[in-house]
């Protein structure tokens, strides 16, 4: 069965990583959640295809996938490998020999490695197992995040009561130079706050952020393959960096931070047992006064405190910040209705109408709803906080539904003025019994019809009828034409005065001219 076909959104960040970033194969496979394998694939069809970094980040996925998955000419393929946990358990078996394995092993796989190769692949396969290895920092290589297990306090200043907040800790691989701060949650909108302004902190930003495997950071749990959330890898190609979440009840693979939560709850927290704080502002101050004191606290182990340590290892090599900050945005994957809309927190936003039917992201941040389709922008709108209701650009209408945008309640009374002065009375008053003058337009529009047919004069007649009748719709007016009640003359109305009877409430003339002489209380 042939392999999976990597989707080009990640096969366009396995180019960017590589090409752009230099990371290794390891690191790009552990950031995306793919094999080694994959990423060499990826390699070898962009080096085939003639592509570097420059050349592929502007190229349409169509296009990149075209170029990519192609048949080159010459193609080589990576030669099968053994289970090698079935060949170190077959070595246990008497006379068994890695020589004899090698043998069956080119019995299934002709065109396999050589007995040289396979025994170095096999030793180096061996030295793996079940190794803990000291990790090695390099400077400005690696960025670890996490929330402390403790949390701080903070007092609501009218009832009194003290609700538990959460604290942010992040620490640098080489120099361990620590930022903490407190937020309200751990949701996605604190989690990304917190890296921008520990990158502000730090001045730059390192080349790979290592987190464990929280919700906010992590939208797919997994010791192999975990799939980063969206917006936190967004984030991430925003600033130049690379996220290689921990494994799952590993925190050998994030002991920098784990460390530095302990030493923030021993040299924070515990020095803010017995203060107050009314707000969460209040709270990050103190915060950061005490985040000086232990970045310049010298540490034993090294004889230099962080921020020596950081000055001298982390800074000089640490990314440059982009000019401005990153905007934080949530992805949602909607899909286009049947009125090229498509709905984004309770409000409908319009996209081309050739997508009907297809599946989109968009991304809403504080002021913009952006739409995407195969990762090219096709719809930027303002966001809008009225929920059921409809932002639509004209550019994105079918020409039929264009031209009936452009009629308007102006054109239409103009029009009916050529007509007549009754039918221009008739079109007004439609317009205006509807509660918006939309719903008017076709009623309009088959009168217009009417005046085709019948003629202008006919039509005017009509019309004069109709609002004698107070008939306000088109087939009150189809109806008089085709009934010929527009050559009937129209009946004069006569009004007979009627004296008022007699009644007890009744005044007469009489008491207004008494009540002229009385006086009023």
């Amino acid at each position: 069965m042939p392999a999976k076909r990597l989707s080009m959104k990640k096969l366009r960040e396995i180019l960017r990583q590589k090409l752009d970033l230099g990371r290794s194969h390891r690191e790009v496979a552990a950031s995306l959640g793919v094999s080694v394998g994959a990423v060499s694939g990826a390699l070898e069809r962009a080096k085939e295809a003639g592509l570097d970094w420059e050349a592929a980040k502007d190229v349409p996925e169509e296009g990149l996938e075209q170029r990519l998955y192609g048949r080159p000419e010459g193609q080589v393929l990576a030669r099968p490998l053994p289970d090698w946990r079935v060949v170190h358990k077959e070595l246990h078996r008497k006379g068994v020999t890695l020589e004899l394995l090698h043998v069956e092993y080119l019995e299934s796989h002709p065109d396999g490695y050589q007995y040289s190769r396979f025994c170095e692949l096999y030793r180096v396969w061996r030295k793996k197992q079940r190794v803990t290895m000291r990790q090695v920092h390099r400077a400005g290589e690696k960025l670890f995040v996490d929330y402390a297990g403790s949390k701080p306090r903070v007092t609501d200043p009218t009832t009194g009561e003290a609700e538990e907040v959460e604290l942010f800790v992040s620490a640098l691989g080489a120099s361990n130079y620590t930022y903490a701060e407190a937020t309200e949650t751990q949701t996605l909108g604190d989690w990304i706050a917190s890296h921008v302004r520990a990158f502000d902190f730090m001045e730059g930003v390192s080349e790979v952020l290592v987190c464990d495997q929280l919700k906010s950071g992590v939208s797919k749990p997994c010791r192999y393959e975990p799939g980063v959330h969206r917006t936190y890898q967004e984030m991430a190609e925003f600033y130049g960096t690379t996220v290689i979440p921990a494994r799952p009840r590993k925190p050998r693979d994030k002991a920098k931070v784990e460390a530095a939560v302990l030493v923030a709850e021993r040299w924070i927290l515990a020095r803010l047992r017995h203060q107050t704080f009314f707000s969460l502002a209040e709270l990050n101050a103190r915060i950061r006064e005490l985040l000086v004191e232990l970045n310049s606290r010298e540490m034993r182990a090294y004889g230099a405190s962080r921020r020596e340590l950081f000055e001298s290892l982390d800074r000089p090599v640490l990314r440059a910040l982009p000019r401005r900050r990153f905007t934080y945005g949530v992805w949602s994957q909607p899909k286009v209705n049947i009125d090229y809309h498509v709905e984004v927190d309770r409000h409908f936003y319009s996209v081309p109408h050739a997508l009907v039917h297809e599946m989109v992201d968009a991304r809403t941040s504080a002021s913009v709803v952006e739409i995407f389709h195969r990762g090219k922008r096709v719809a930027c709108h303002a966001r809008s906080p009225v929920r059921g209701g409809f932002t639509s650009c004209a550019e994105h209408m079918p020409k039929s539904h264009r031209k009936h945008l452009e009629w308007t309640p102006s054109r239409l009374i103009r029009w009916a003025g050529r007509i007549g002065p009754q039918t221009q009375a008739l079109v007004t008053a439609i317009l205006e019994d509807r509660p918006h003058p939309e719903q008017g337009y076709r009623s309009c529009l088959g009168i217009m019809r009417l005046a085709k047919r019948h003629g202008a004069e006919r039509l005017e007649a009509a019309c004069a009828r109709a609002l004698a009748a107070d008939a306000r719709s088109y087939r009150h007016v189809d109806r008089i034409l085709k009934n010929g009640l527009d050559r009937v003359p129209l009946p004069t109305l006569r009004t007979v005065p009627t004296r008022p009877r007699s009644h007890a409430n009744l005044r007469g003339a009489r008491y207004y001219g008494d009540a002229k002489g009385g006086s009023s209380c």
